[in-house]
């Protein structure tokens, strides 16, 4: 290689050398940034860091207290449930006899209702048959000595309007 060419890229190396060196340097400045911010978040994390701490250990003791809160309740849940299961069960077996007694009693009184029925109708066709017709022909006897009282009564003979309509009548 001759002489100028070894020199142009001796320029170029040196450029990218030079190049290098402005860039390590930014980065060292960059570097220098991050540390200075990681600094003072430090701080401001170590600020609030007792606050943190504070804050964790009243969650957890509001936590723990919870958590002893529904374990009563879910005990106390759990026996009202039981008692309410057992209150229910004496309630079905309750509304069980009395809806067998009230079948039982319905039963009955359908039955005396139907002795009832059956005794008023015997009544009424003894009286039917013990009163009524007796007095019906009490009744047709009278219609008969009325009929025959007022023939006799009539006086002679009847005359002849009178027994041409009672013939026309039977015609």
């Amino acid at each position: 290689m001759d002489q100028q060419n070894v020199q142009i890229l001796l320029i170029v190396m040196m450029v990218f050398v030079i190049v290098a060196a402005i860039a390590l340097v930014f980065q060292a400045a960059m570097l220098y940034g991050v540390r200075k911010s990681a600094l003072a978040m430090e701080q401001r994390v170590a600020t609030l860091t007792p606050k943190v701490l504070a804050l964790a250990e009243s969650s957890q003791a509001a936590i723990d207290e919870a958590r002893t809160g529904v374990a009563e309740i879910m005990e106390r849940t759990k026996d009202i449930l039981d008692t309410t299961r057992r209150q229910l069960t004496r309630v079905e077996d309750v509304l069980e006899d009395a809806a067998n007694r009230a079948r039982v009693q319905f039963d009955r009184a359908e039955m005396v209702v139907d002795d009832a029925m059956d005794r008023a109708q015997e009544t009424i066709a003894v009286v039917h048959d013990g009163i009524m017709k007796p007095i019906r022909e009490i009744n047709g006897v009278a219609a008969g000595l009325r009929a025959a009282v007022h023939y006799f009564m009539r006086g002679g003979r009847p005359n002849p309007d009178q027994v041409t309509a009672d013939e026309e009548m039977f015609i």
